[in-house]
Formats: structure tokens, sequence, C-alpha cells
């Protein structure tokens, strides 16, 4: 079983690229107690199975969401965005963390195997996978802007 120490690293890395090389944001770890995500937020979610299952879940703001799919799309206004594109934008940003992931993460014997991603918009939102559920989470600055925040669930699958 992968421990939990290479799936945070795998969770940092595979963000990192993404974030760094398709919507040129850098992602920092934070230099003291980041804030909260309050109001509303968007929140991407995609699962994965085959030896262990489980979900990445990437939450931020609504202000955060539209810049990351302004960047994403080369669009010079992110308030010009519909709520439908940033949508978008952010499942398949979370579709290309979660393949980042996954390129570190599975062998030749164990190919996980992912769901198409899912997006939506409210307040307090957050994943679970119910007990026996093992959680790491990463909390981000963008450039000492806005906080993101990764989290990947898991646990061994019920053959």
């Amino acid at each position: 079983m992968i421990d939990e120490i290479c799936f945070s690293t795998a969770l940092v890395e595979g963000a990192k690229e993404v974030f760094e090389t398709m919507i040129f944001m850098d992602l920092e770890e934070p230099s003291e107690q980041c804030e909260q995500i309050e109001g509303d937020s968007f929140l991407g979610l995609i699962t994965f199975t085959n030896g262990i299952e489980g979900c990445l879940a990437i939450h931020c703001s609504v202000p955060c969401a539209k810049i990351i799919a302004a960047n994403m799309l080369g669009v010079d206004a992110p308030d010009e965005i519909t709520e439908e594109g940033v949508c978008d934008a952010l499942g398949e940003v979370t579709n290309m963390v979660m393949g980042s992931i996954k390129s570190r993460l599975q062998t030749d014997s164990n190919k996980l195997l992912v769901s198409i991603p899912t997006v939506t918009r409210g307040q307090n939102l957050e994943s679970s996978l119910g007990h026996r559920a093992n959680k790491v989470f990463v909390k981000v600055n963008t450039e000492d802007e806005h906080v993101i925040e990764f989290a990947f669930l898991y646990r061994e699958s019920a053959k």
C-alpha cells in the first residue's frame, strides 16, 4: 500500500505542475495561517477506483475560480466568464490534476480508473468518503492572493 507521505507528495507535485504550466499560477505554501474559504465557493471533484478508491477535491472561492478559469482560457477579464465557463474550466483543472497524480501513483499492475469530474457551487462545501477513509489535505496560496484547498481522500477498495 502506498503511504500517506507518497500521496501528499504526489498531490502537491501534481497540483503545482498543472497550475504552473497550464494556468500560469504559482502555488505557494502559506507563510502563516491561511484564511478559511467563506461564502460562495466552487468544489471540483473527481473519483477513482482500482486497488484504492477515493476522490480528489479542489475547493476555492468564487473570485479564485474565476481567475483560474480566465488564466486557463486566456481571458483578460475574469468577471466576464460565465458560471458555466468557470465550472467547465475548474472541472478540466480537476481532471488534469488527477491525471498528474495518477501518473505519479500508478504502476503497470495497479491502474487507477478515473471518473469524469463534477463541479458544484455553494457554501460550506467539503468532500467525504465516510469512515475508514484517509485524507491528505493541502492548503496553498496563489501568489499570496487566494487560498486553494486540495483534498485527496482514499481507502482500500472493497473487492
